[in-house]
């Protein structure tokens, strides 16, 4: 029995080539009611799926046509029925932001690679960061911080010299971003059940940001972070290639 695809692809032009091939190849399903989603482009292109098909059951099967591409699968027009239906899953679970800003609002956006806390003007930050209501640390002057999942390790994590995490290992990296006081502090390992609060301490002289996969707010006085069970991005792999084997072998590179 014919499984039913629904294809979506970036703007890039190679990945609109790519789309056209495989519509005419196997169909287009609608997302609603598809089998699966078959993404084409890079990881930027992957996450913006994952996110705006949250509410479908349906897993997402990327194919590179981007650049780094590490959520993705490798492109080829043939046998995709075959390698769909032999793929592995992997289910991710994204972090949650609920951001205060300064004139009161509060935003709340999702993340399924990282959050970050960064300066937003010429002077580091000044952050006071707590875990599950305990302060852990007082004051951090820094460029930034983030929380990441295990997905997400290896991207910003990694560049801010954070540990790549293995996809099972339920716990969450908190990572500082070009740190300067405490100097030599790189960060914690934290349960995936914890929740990281990050208070802004000079946020009129020293402002803020905070972003979720790019959802981008201003001028934060205070960020709240934690895993969201509930919800389950599925994503398939082909065999031997999935997310846990790619974690490790990033960290051999």
């Amino acid at each position: 029995m014919s499984l039913r695809i629904a294809f979506c692809a970036s703007r890039a032009p190679i990945a609109q080539a790519a789309l056209a091939g495989l519509t005419r190849r196997y169909g287009d399903h609608a997302e609603q009611g598809a089998d699966v989603v078959v993404a084409l482009g890079g990881d930027g292109f992957m996450l913006q799926t994952l996110h705006r098909t949250e509410a479908n059951p349906a897993p997402v099967y990327g194919m590179n046509r981007g650049t780094v591409g590490f959520l993705m699968n490798e492109y080829s027009e043939h046998g995709l029925e075959e390698r769909l239906k032999a793929a592995e899953q992997t289910v991710i679970n994204p972090l949650v932001m609920r951001a205060t800003c300064a004139d009161g609002a509060e935003h709340r956006a999702l993340a399924i690679n990282e959050v970050s806390i960064l300066r937003a003007g010429p002077q580091a930050a000044r952050l006071r960061i707590s875990v599950d209501g305990q302060v852990r640390m007082s004051e951090l002057v820094c460029d930034g911080a983030l929380v990441a999942t295990p997905a997400g390790s290896t991207a910003y994590n990694y560049s801010a010299h954070g540990p790549i995490l293995p996809i099972g290992s339920d716990v969450l990296a908190l990572t500082a971003v070009a740190p300067f006081r405490p100097r030599r502090w790189r960060g914690a390992l934290l349960p995936k059940s914890a929740e990281v609060s990050m208070e802004v301490l000079d946020p009129e002289k020293r402002p803020v940001m905070a972003e979720a996969d790019g959802d981008s707010v201003r001028d934060v006085l205070q960020v709240h972070i934690k895993s969201e069970p509930q919800i389950e991005h599925r994503v398939l792999f082909d065999p031997g290639h999935g997310l846990e084997e790619r974690l490790i072998r990033e960290q051999f590179v």
